[in-house]
């Protein structure tokens, strides 16, 4: 369905500039936008390897670990029914600290290795389990202390103070954080 509305939406824009005898301006207009697209993704995937890099030193000299650990009392009270030395709890924290540290792209395979792993305990393979929706719900909050896809971004297009997002950001998705919390412990009341 997004693919015939997106097919849609450009054949009508090329057809309108054609009409209107602007399609020099489409190309120029594509021309300019693929340079700037290969630009973003050179100073993203720059950005990207730094981060990444710095999160397997991490992990590779028990960082990660220990704070996995650190984060066991916040696991307990957010998953109350999943072993705290699970491996699915490791991958949640994992996912967890890729994701307060805004790197979202190292938090998706341990994000995806966490739902394995709790497809594993799930009695009934085709529905979710409490455990699973409340992980998506949080991973979706994404709680970001340091915002660094957005950062990049506006470093990329020029923004005078690129790092000015720390605050506006913290601040959101704590707040998204809270409400998702709110709405899984209430769901469990609930249930």
């Amino acid at each position: 369905m997004l693919n015939a509305l997106w097919s849609g939406m450009i054949l009508s824009g090329i057809l309108w500039a054609a009409a209107h005898g602007r399609l020099d301006q489409v190309t120029q207009g594509a021309l300019a936008s693929a340079k700037e697209a290969v630009s973003l993704c050179i100073t993203m995937l720059g950005v990207m390897s730094l981060w990444t890099g710095i999160l397997e030193i991490g992990r590779g000299a028990g960082l990660i670990e220990r704070l996995s650990r650190t984060m066991r009392p916040v696991l307990r009270f957010l998953f109350p029914h999943l072993s705290p030395d699970s491996e699915a709890a490791r991958q949640i924290s994992i996912n967890f600290i890729a994701n307060i540290l805004g790197l979202g792209w190292a938090a998706t395979p341990a994000g995806l290795k966490a739902m394995e792993e709790l497809q594993k305990d799930n009695p009934d393979k085709n529905t979710a389990t409490n455990e699973m929706c409340s992980f998506l719900i949080l991973n979706i909050s994404s709680l970001q202390l340091i915002p660094i896809n957005i950062i990049a971004y506006r470093s990329q297009y020029g923004s005078v103070n690129p790092s000015k997002i720390l605050i506006p950001g913290l601040i959101a998705t704590l707040g998204s954080t809270i409400v998702a919390v709110i709405y899984i412990k209430w769901k469990d009341r609930k249930r």
